[in-house]
């Protein structure tokens, strides 16, 4: 029997002969149906591939934000000048993906409290024995090593502080959406000995590229696609929640200008007089205010008058009760 079509796959077929990939011209008016020019197309594989990504929405923002940060923190880590940069991203089965990575060097196995699942971070074996070498304190100008092995235990443990550092820059690109609390369950070397997800499941692979140096490397950020389905409609409106929050800078600004100081002054009446008797004034003079003593006061928030009070004292000390809030055209 012949698969039937789901929703998803006729919307994926829709979008194929809009784009061309399905043809729906014929070669000639006379020619029959059965000479039209298409070519085949499975759309269960044509399906697969962006469906993830769909129901995924904006997770390559996440990505990018989470290469920009982890850059910063291996350079401040290793006092190098790192570079992190995303090169793509795609959707496989975890078994037919974790059968690809033969140059697997460090597996980080990354716990995502409380996302169910986790993640993996897998450094590629250049990238693995370059990081090891210059944590060690070798120069960034030394030719890639990869030495014709696995890593030792005591190597990747000296691995699994970047990758300590790693689940804190992914904590910090998905606090926007979600308070995360990553850690790192162990590093292993041998991808058999890892497994997150069923087979069959499918994950989102982010690829990453680092460069230091002469130096330069590869790892992958694996996610099934099960641990981000509970923060899929959170991520459809990341860019929405980002432009009202303005990335955390709006909140921050806020924040400070309620702690500034301002100047409130109690004003009781002015008086306009040329500079050439300002400067006449002296000692004893009496100067002639415009204010009735039975009026409230103007009160001034740096220099803008924003309230109605009466004067009077408290405890002994002068004060002013505030009557009224002031608004423009109104009469005290």
């Amino acid at each position: 029997m012949e698969p039937i079509l789901s929703k998803d796959q006729i919307s994926e077929l829709l979008v194929a002969i809009k784009s061309g990939q399905v043809s729906t011209d014929l070669k000639g008016e006379g020619d029959s149906i059965d000479s039209a020019n298409v070519k085949a197309v499975n759309l269960f594989q044509l399906s697969s591939g962006g469906e993830s990504q769909q129901r995924i929405p904006n997770f390559d923002i996440i990505l990018d934000d989470f290469a920009q940060n982890f850059s910063i923190t291996l350079t401040n880590l290793l006092q190098r000048n790192f570079s992190v940069t995303r090169t793509g991203i795609e959707s496989m089965e975890f078994q037919e993906y974790m059968a690809s990575q033969k140059d697997a060097g460090a597996i980080g196995v990354l716990s995502l409290d409380p996302l169910k699942n986790g993640a993996l971070m897998i450094v590629n074996g250049q990238l693995c024995f370059s990081l090891i070498e210059i944590m060690l304190g070798a120069s960034t100008e030394m030719s890639p090593l990869q030495p014709d092995r696995k890593p030792t235990t005591i190597e990747l443990n000296v691995l699994k502080s970047t990758m300590v550092k790693a689940c804190q820059d992914i904590d910090k690109s998905l606090e926007q959406i979600i308070s995360l609390q990553s850690s790192v369950l162990k590093v292993e070397s041998n991808p058999r000995l890892v497994s997150i997800a069923e087979p069959d499941a499918e994950v989102l692979v982010g690829n990453f590229e680092v460069k230091v140096g002469e130096l330069s490397g590869k790892f992958d950020m694996v996610f099934p696609v099960a641990t981000l389905d509970p923060v899929r409609e959170m991520l459809r409106d990341l860019l929405t929640v980002k432009t009202v929050k303005q990335s955390g800078w709006f909140d921050i600004l806020v924040r400070e200008m309620e702690q500034m100081t301002t100047t409130i002054i109690a004003q009781s009446g002015t008086v306009t007089m040329p500079v050439h008797k300002v400067m006449k004034l002296k000692k004893g003079d009496v100067i002639n205010l415009n204010y009735d003593p039975n009026s409230p006061l103007k009160i001034l928030v740096e220099e803008n008058h924003k309230f109605f009070a009466i004067p009077g004292t408290v405890s002994g000390k002068k004060a002013i009760h505030l009557t009224g809030v002031y608004d423009q055209g109104e009469q005290p």
